[in-house]
């Protein structure tokens, strides 16, 4: 109960900012009252969603555009409070300096400046407007980024050979069948030899993909597709009426990849063969530090590989390949993660810069990272939970290419 009062409390003093920007740039009346009307609206909606209709940690999209409106709206007044507080701050010492030097003998603080609100007015529309964007366009902003990884012991066979990454479909978020389509054929559009999908195909429960599974299930690799699972596929952050029902949502989950084509590996491995030779596919369950579940295990989904063996690991959690992968007595060439999403918000230019405050969290977040000669690409996500979009962090189809020698630049 304390957390709803100073969270009202706290949102209560930004709105108040933010209209008296408002009445500061008009005197219409009307726009005030849609001012009023809006930050209302928005907030009962959002502790209606949190509190009346709240399943504990479940996010249905309902749940998660009361948080993204909200977000949006909190970000624009926040942008204004140090703004108009500053001015304040400002007009009260000339209220004061008035009084005690010029000998005013009424205490006299200026009016707000017109042209101060109007520019933190447009100060405050940059993250508006970004939110508004993730949330409508740029969460089904879906791009193909191409990597070729040269390998001086890959296989003869396999030179050229291309694998395609999603990770973090999380099914339980979408809203829109047409922008889905168009995603999963932009992955089979890539014609890669095999697809390799690295965890969370669901947010909570398993139902949620029963809306997609024919459309994911055109998913299709000349080798196969490959899937594990993620922190979010074991139904963990639900509250469920017994263990025998949160047993029961896990194996529908596996039925439901298995339904699709997905070859899921429980810590467990598969070979590729071609021309006489092959490359191991090793796929371990979850495992993250920082309180998530470490149902991975590295030896038994290695246990039929041999050290030699040119092998693909896929691990949902890169903080696993930081803390025991490139650790691990075994090379393993390349390791495909996700879970990160990019934290769904950043910047990146190409050549110039690439920001996420998901870097305070996570070491290798997005893209490909090398170290002790072990590569790892963190895909940003095909999905999204929490927030329903993605501002400069778009979501992911990664395309490698293997190829054999020792050129990477």
């Amino acid at each position: 109960m304390l957390r709803w009062v100073i969270f009202i409390l706290f949102y209560l003093f930004i709105s108040f900012y933010g209209f008296q920007a408002i009445k500061a740039v008009t005197k219409n009346v009307w726009i005030h009252y849609v001012f009023i009307l809006l930050a209302l609206i928005i907030a009962g909606n959002f502790i209606v969603q949190f509190t009346v209709y709240s399943e504990g940690r479940v996010l249905n999209p309902a749940k998660s555009y009361a948080f993204g409106l909200l977000l949006a709206f909190m970000s624009f007044n926040l942008v204004l409070v140090p703004i108009l507080l500053g001015e304040d701050i400002l007009r009260f010492i000339l209220g004061i300096y008035d009084k005690l030097v010029t000998k005013n003998e009424s205490f006299y603080i200026p009016s707000r400046r017109k042209f101060v609100s109007q520019i933190a007015l447009g100060l405050a529309a940059i993250p508006l407007s970004s939110l508004l964007y993730g949330m409508y366009r740029g969460k089904y902003r879906f791009r193909v980024l191409n990597y070729t990884l040269h390998f001086e012991d890959l296989p003869e066979a396999f030179d050229g050979y291309r694998i395609t990454q999603i990770s973090d479909i999380h099914s339980g978020s979408f809203d829109n069948r047409e922008k889905i389509e168009y995603g999963v054929n932009l992955i089979n559009k890539q014609e890669s030899d095999a697809i390799l999908f690295t965890g969370d195909l669901v947010n909570n429960k398993s139902s949620e993909m029963e809306p997609w599974k024919e459309l994911f299930g055109k998913l299709s690799a000349k080798d196969g597709v490959y899937s594990v699972l993620g922190n979010h596929d074991y139904g963990d952050y639900v509250s469920w009426p017994s263990s025998e029902a949160k047993a029961e949502n896990f194996q529908h989950l596996i039925q439901l990849q298995q339904s699709m084509g997905f070859d899921l590996l429980l810590n467990e491995s598969r070979f590729i063969e071609k021309n006489g030779q092959r490359i191991a596919i090793v796929g371990v369950e979850n495992w993250g530090k920082g309180g998530f579940k470490k149902a991975g295990d590295l030896k038994k989904a290695a246990q039929n590989v041999n050290a030699n063996d040119f092998k693909i690991l896929l691990s949902h959690d890169p903080s696993h390949w930081e803390d025991e992968v490139i650790n691990d007595d075994y090379h393993y060439h390349l390791t495909l993660s996700g879970h990160t999403h990019g934290m769904q918000f950043g910047i990146e230019i190409p050549g110039w810069i690439k920001w996420s405050p998901v870097k305070w969290r996570y070491k290798y977040w997005a893209g490909i990272y090398k170290e002790m000669g072990q590569y790892i690409n963190v895909n940003r996500g095909f999905g999204y939970i929490g927030y329903p979009g993605r501002v400069g962090i778009w979501p992911e189809i990664t395309v490698i290419e293997l190829k054999k020698g020792t050129n990477n630049a």
